[in-house]
């Protein structure tokens, strides 16, 4: 039988953090991914991590782009996987880097997994996930006491072969229980989504989508769930966004439909 050798005993290697870039701003690193990314010899980087993030790296370190993003071509999970751990092997500090938080379905429990059965020793820094930046960067909170006592983060992107989420379950429970829905990879699929959600939620549940949060390329708009898929084709909204859906929007969409009602008055 062979014995795992626990990472203190093994010697010459080197270390794994895995770093959560956040939504894309800079700013809203933590310190201690900041400093993580400062001193890493090898970055390891996602996809929809912002070249801003990027270029706070050692102008001596090796960058390895490793896309993973929704419908596109991506770098298979187990190439990552075996890159990462043959870098720590060569004694390397490795970062890997991904959007958001890497425990938000981002593949950082399987990699943590997969890394310490290969005995390396795993750090995760956590990010601000781009649910909660979405959403704050409208000024609407994702819990609130009159209209949101929770919220569930879903993704609408299933992995191939499973069956997925069961939106109708999922939109009975949201409307008896007063969630709200932050639903990540959503896009592509939202047609799908938008109907099985209608049978427990009503048609008028206001609706925000936003694509890029916190960067300076964000685009989002508000609407109610009846309208969802009209809205992102006549926006023009696209991955990487995140959907929110639930009470906590009222305010906004009540702001926006006078406006709207004004511009149809004067079109």
């Amino acid at each position: 039988m062979t014995q795992k050798i626990p990472p203190a005993q093994v010697q010459g290697q080197g270390s794994c953090t895995l770093v959560g870039a956040g939504p894309g701003d800079p700013e809203l690193l933590t310190i201690k991914a900041l400093k993580a990314i400062q001193i890493a010899t090898v970055l390891l980087v996602d996809d929809l991590v912002s070249e801003a993030i990027v270029a706070l790296a050692s102008p001596k370190a090796r960058i390895i782009h490793v896309g993973k993003r929704g419908g596109c071509k991506s770098t298979p999970q187990a190439f990552i996987e075996k890159l990462t751990i043959m870098a720590v092997r060569e004694g390397e500090t490795v970062v890997r880097l991904k959007g958001g938080d890497p425990f938000v379905f981002g593949r950082g429990g399987e990699e943590v997994e997969h890394l310490q059965a290969a005995g390396i020793e795993v750090t995760v820094v956590n990010g601000i996930t781009a649910g909660l930046a979405a959403m704050t960067s409208l000024g609407v909170p994702l819990t609130h006491r009159e209209h949101a006592h929770g919220v569930v983060f879903v993704t609408g992107h299933a992995k191939p072969g499973s069956t997925g989420t069961d939106w109708k379950a999922l939109s009975a429970t949201a409307h008896q229980a007063r969630l709200t829905l932050v639903i990540y990879m959503g896009v592509s699929g939202a047609a799908h989504i938008q109907s099985e959600l209608l049978h427990g939620l009503p048609g008028s549940t206001p609706v925000a989508v936003i694509q890029s949060a916190s960067l300076a390329t964000q685009h989002h708009a508000v609407c109610t769930l009846g309208e969802l898929c009209a809205t992102i084709e006549r926006e023009d909204l696209a991955s990487p966004s995140v959907i929110v859906v639930g009470d906590v929007l009222k305010g906004l969409l009540a702001l926006q439909q006078p406006l709207q009602t004004l511009q149809t008055a004067y079109a």
